[in-house]
């Protein structure tokens, strides 16, 4: 990579033997263009059968632009994606970026509501739609003026009014735009859940998608280190850093991703046996269904080098069946997507099935990384000494997408970040992770803030008021769990509540059980006393996250 050459020692540590040229990783189209000259005919992307070579790809990201600019479309506007993951998501992502456009994808799994509020609030000007959503999304395109095309995925059948993909793209010269993007142009629009109830538009600039890469390289990161021959899964849905993040990772190096179109266990374990898998994303909870199932102990793993894990905390128990079985480097991520994904890691070194304190760190800060945990008046505080999390550093999002108070108050004018976690760092600077400032709840990798089931579960007609905590679960982390205060006179009714809650949010924010009170605690301004209803439940762990 840009005249670089390295070794590798029977040991696996990697010597850089000459210095490294990063000026390709400027912005994700450079990228693109630099791996299809140097490695036209190597697979970029592998997605159900279809091999997408390098020069392929280059071509199409082409077209996707020109097609984009048939449209109208201009630098800053937003195209939105809801579906299913997809090689051709990442042709429409790079073909944005070539023109200056944004893209915003929603997850295929949200409600109407919320897909809607996703897509209205990015002011989306073009659609791309799974054929899992079409029908969804035809009937929200009368409160979406501003759509003036709707384009569907593959499988086309059945939406005939609606262009097919591939037919919209083939039509198209694979000319490059005249547009020249700059690293600090945004690019990808990722929405996050609010703490008010409404998700919020992190925007993410080719720089924090491709910073990344070159630290990893420069800084002679080992486990984060990519070869010719490396090929990633990408498993996690592509509505979140876990599935877009990861997905162009192997993109900035020159290596092979293979598409997932949806999680599915028993799929990963093939992908892994049969497509050479040698490096993995995974949330703890889809890892804890991969282990489950009864194939698991059967699988050849040799080809596989690390495993990284994160977007939730790991049961110690699970991190130690994972480890035995997979039996390649573990390596813990922390950060958000507001952090681009990950801004601390624990290595594989420090990894052990051994019960010792370190395995219960977040990680260090990686490399160009600024951390510290400060106390409520922005003072930074002693080892030890829990308080929030903040973060600088070159990871860190433009901002949120027309909320400038918001980003205000999460980004300081220091470019100090706010986390919204709480925890603490010991005398070698490794970050342990105590609790949520936040009140937002991580069930299954997914990210899900209580105020927003709250006020789908107010407007239930037997309910006169509500709270939404985060409990221990076993297989998911944590799970949603209601507790309810019927209005007088009502009897308790927990399906038909969960029934109502399902028709307003994701499956996944729906609560896992309810519980009837007579009265929720609060403080006297009325400020409902969230942490006293969690202690029960929380009583004796060592973390108030699992």
């Amino acid at each position: 990579m840009g005249g670089s050459a390295s070794r590798e020692s029977a040991h696996g540590t990697i010597f850089w033997e000459t210095r490294m040229d990063f000026t390709y990783l400027t912005t994700l189209p450079h990228a693109v263009r630099h791996f299809a000259r140097l490695r036209p005919e190597a697979v970029a992307y592998s997605f159900e059968g279809r091999q997408t070579t390098y020069a392929a790809f280059e071509r199409n990201t082409d077209r996707v632009a020109q097609a984009l600019l048939a449209e109208g479309l201009r630098a800053g506007d937003r195209i939105g994606y809801v579906g299913k993951n997809s090689d051709h998501y990442f042709e429409l992502l790079l073909g944005a970026g070539k023109t200056g456009a944004v893209m915003a994808p929603a997850s295929w799994r949200l409600a109407p509501p919320e897909v809607e509020f996703i897509l209205g609030h990015c002011d989306a000007v073009v659609l791309f739609v799974g054929a899992e959503s079409a029908a969804m999304v035809r009937n929200l395109l009368p409160a979406l003026p501003l759509v003036r095309k709707v384009v569907v995925m593959e499988p086309c059948d059945g939406q005939g009014d609606w262009p097919c993909y591939t037919d919209w793209r083939d039509a198209h010269p694979a000319t490059p735009p005249a547009h020249e993007p700059a690293a600090h142009d945004v690019v990808l629009q990722l929405y996050t859940s609010g703490t008010t109830g409404r998700p919020k538009g992190a925007m993410l600039t080719h720089r924090n998608l491709t910073i990344g890469t070159e630290v990893s390289e420069r800084e002679h990161l080992a486990w984060s280190h990519w070869v010719a021959d490396d090929i990633s899964l990408v498993a996690m849905p592509v509505a979140h850093i876990g599935g877009s993040g990861w997905g162009l990772r192997n993109l900035l190096s020159g290596a092979k991703g293979v598409v997932a179109r949806e999680f599915d266990p028993r799929a990963v374990l093939d992908f892994i046996e049969h497509e050479r898998v040698s490096k993995l994303f995974l949330v703890p909870a889809a890892m804890q269904i991969v282990l489950r199932d009864p194939r698991a102990r059967q699988v050849d793993y040799s080809r596989l080098k690390y495993l990284l894990y994160g977007a939730a905390p790991i049961p110690a128990a699970l991190l130690r069946e994972g480890i035995e079985v997979f039996g390649c480097g573990f390596v813990q991520q922390y950060g958000m997507t507001e952090t681009t994904g990950t801004i601390v890691a624990l290595p594989p070194e420090d990894h052990t099935t051994d019960e010792v304190p370190r395995m219960r760190a977040a990680g260090k800060a990686l490399p160009g990384v600024e951390l510290k945990v400060v106390d409520y008046e922005g003072r930074q505080l002693a080892p030890g000494e829990v308080g929030e999390v903040v973060v600088r550093s070159q990871h860190n999002m433009a901002g949120y997408w027309k909320q400038p108070e918001e980003t205000a108050r999460t980004i300081d004018a220091d470019g100090w970040l706010r986390t919204g976690d709480a925890g603490y760092m010991d005398a070698e600077g490794y970050l342990y992770i105590h609790d949520r400032v936040k009140d937002m709840i991580i069930s299954g990798g997914e990210n899900v803030y209580p105020a927003e089931v709250e006020s789908a579960i107010y407007g239930h007609p037997q309910v006169a008021d509500v709270a939404v905590i985060g409990v221990p679960d076993e297989k998911w982390g944590e799970a949603v769990k209601a507790i309810v205060v019927l209005k007088p006179g009502q009897a308790a009714d927990r399906d038909a509540i969960l029934a109502w809650t399902r028709q307003r949010v994701a499956g996944f924010k729906v609560p896992k059980s309810i519980e009837f009170v007579d009265a929720l605690p609060r403080n006297p301004s009325g400020k409902l006393l969230r942490r006293k209803l969690r202690e029960p439940f929380w009583e004796g762990m060592n973390r108030q996250v699992n």
